[in-house]
């Protein structure tokens, strides 16, 4: 699988609610805690034949002393912080579970669409400035994980495999229920 130039994704909040639950450190999209609104977005790169969503998040203030590690990335613009990509939260995805987000500013879009628009076109080209060393960091994170190194960061990562089997299953479900839908009719 060739990693492409990289376009923001929407994830089904179905399939992020069961990551969640079995994982808490996968961002919530819940609505029972106030965050139905916040759609979990991300990047999709390439980790040893996996789709991986790696997520693209408001910078906090913690973020601004931090450095680039093998698990966390700046996204900077003229010298503000505009995003972090986080590596070690970074989930596997399949097409049915990911929408591509249209960052085209149209002439109907409100002050707030459009705000949001112009950021994450400037997330954008700056990650696709860097698409190379955001893929590689994805991909050597990803291998000492599985690969059982011991590193820094590894308390960190979600466990990359669980997470694979969870979407593997989840979209045999998805397969099974689209089956039967479709031989009711």
């Amino acid at each position: 699988m060739t990693q492409l130039p990289l376009e923001v994704y929407r994830i089904d909040m179905k399939y992020i609610r069961n990551l969640h639950n079995i994982d808490n450190r996968v961002f919530s999209v819940s609505p029972q805690i106030g965050k139905d609104e916040r759609p979990f977005l991300g990047v999709i790169i390439v980790c040893n034949e996996h789709k991986y969503c790696v997520p693209l998040s408001k910078p906090k203030k913690k973020h601004e002393k931090m450095r680039d590690k093998i698990d966390f990335k700046k996204i900077v613009h003229n010298g503000t912080l505009i995003g972090v990509l986080n590596f070690n939260l970074m989930i596997p995805v399949e097409n049915a579970q990911i929408q591509r987000i249209d960052t085209k500013i149209r002439k109907h879009d409100n002050m707030d669409t459009r705000k949001k628009k112009e950021l994450l076109i400037k997330e954008l080209e700056r990650c696709n400035e860097h698409v190379s060393d955001l893929a590689n960091t994805a991909n050597v994170l990803y291998q000492k994980y599985i690969s059982g190194e011991n590193f820094t960061a590894r308390e960190q990562c979600l466990n990359f495999k669980r997470m694979e089997s969870e979407c593997n299953k989840y979209n045999e479900k998805l397969r099974i229920f689209k089956i039967e839908r479709g031989s009711s009719k």
